[in-house]
């Protein structure tokens, strides 16, 4: 998953916009928006925060100062532990071409201390958007660990898994109602990721996309068969 690579099989899959969504960090992030210049490929900068209550989150943003920012909010919520490699695996740092640069050495594979709501609201206010990620699953998920979707939370959509049946999780869950939803791939490997979520946009900006989760001036936002 090094940045070029990631921006060839974006190439591959005609992707117009990708996102950038580590686990608690946005080291990686520039690289990879560095690797695609010259691409027909709008790099979101974001981030995937684990809450509190082990929630997964997706946080996405238009720059990358607005993500370094809220990195060092995230960077500041986490446990002062140091990762260890023998178990979580090397938290590698890379530039563009995906060579090592150094290794991330902070613990990022746990929980912050911020509640979904705090997640939430302090995206929105530093202009991003927040979406819930991947609801159907039975671990690290919304649903899975509230049961619910809170009321008053500022979420911009839900995201599922590829196997998910959005219409079946609506019958089961009446507190997703109102919400659109996009198909990520949730990619850990290259050939995770996926071309199923289509959004109808005036330009590849965070402020279009929130308006084609509202199906709002034309914009719109669907999901393809698998």
């Amino acid at each position: 998953m090094i940045p070029p690579l990631i921006v060839k099989r974006a190439s591959e899959l005609a992707l117009g916009i990708i996102a950038i969504t580590d686990h608690n960090s946005a080291e990686n992030v520039a690289a990879v928006i560095e690797a695609a210049r010259g691409f027909d490929l709008r790099v979101l900068p974001g981030m995937e925060v684990q809450t509190r209550e082990e929630v997964h989150l997706l946080c996405l943003f238009d720059s990358l100062e607005q993500v370094l920012d809220w990195q060092e909010v995230v960077y500041d919520h986490l446990p002062p532990l140091k990762n260890n490699p023998d178990f979580f695996g090397p938290q590698f740092v890379v530039d563009a071409s995906g060579d090592f640069l150094c290794y991330n050495e902070r613990l990022l594979a746990t929980a912050t201390s911020l509640t979904v709501e705090e997640v939430a609201r302090e995206v929105v206010q530093r202009g991003g958007l927040c979406i819930p990620a991947h609801v159907d699953r039975m671990s690290f998920s919304l649903l899975a660990n509230l049961g619910f979707v809170p009321p008053g939370i500022p979420f911009a959509a839900m995201e599922i898994s590829s196997r998910a049946n959005v219409h079946e999780l609506q019958q089961q869950h009446p507190s997703l109602a109102g919400y659109s939803f996009i198909c990520s791939g949730d990619a850990h490997r290259l050939e995770d990721m996926s071309n199923r979520t289509v959004l109808t946009l005036g330009a590849p900006t965070i402020a279009e996309i929130a308006l084609a989760f509202r199906g709002q001036e034309g914009r719109k936002v669907k999901i393809l068969a698998a």
